[in-house]
């Protein structure tokens, strides 16, 4: 997971609001079996959009803030934030050209 960051509440904002570029945020949890099938594809998406996409994962259980504000209540869900805004919310596994699709379409 070199290209991607593990963010605590501590650093959020640094690390996803204030970024100058998007920011793909998988909020997941160890227990969470769909987290785990997700993790594979996120990784591979870090890889491939290196440079234009920041990618960041937020865990639930550590990460009690950043996870209230933003009304997470299901995992996986993953945000793609813009100019420091919630721009995509997807929940659930998705397929990777789905994620890539999102990704595109704010590039």
């Amino acid at each position: 997971m070199s290209r991607i960051v593990e963010v605590t509440d501590d650093n959020f904002e640094q690390e996803v609001l204030q970024a100058d570029q998007p920011v793909f945020v998988d909020f997941w949890a160890v227990w969470c079996g769909p987290c785990r099938m997700i993790a594979p594809v996120f990784e591979e998406l870090s890889e491939e959009y290196a440079g234009k996409v920041k990618f960041v994962k937020v865990n639930v259980d550590e990460v009690t803030k950043s996870v209230a504000n933003y009304g997470i209540m299901s995992i996986p869900t993953l945000m793609l934030f813009k100019d420091g805004q919630p721009e995509e919310t997807l929940v659930g596994v998705q397929p990777k050209e789905k994620l890539a699709e999102v990704l595109d379409s704010h590039l």
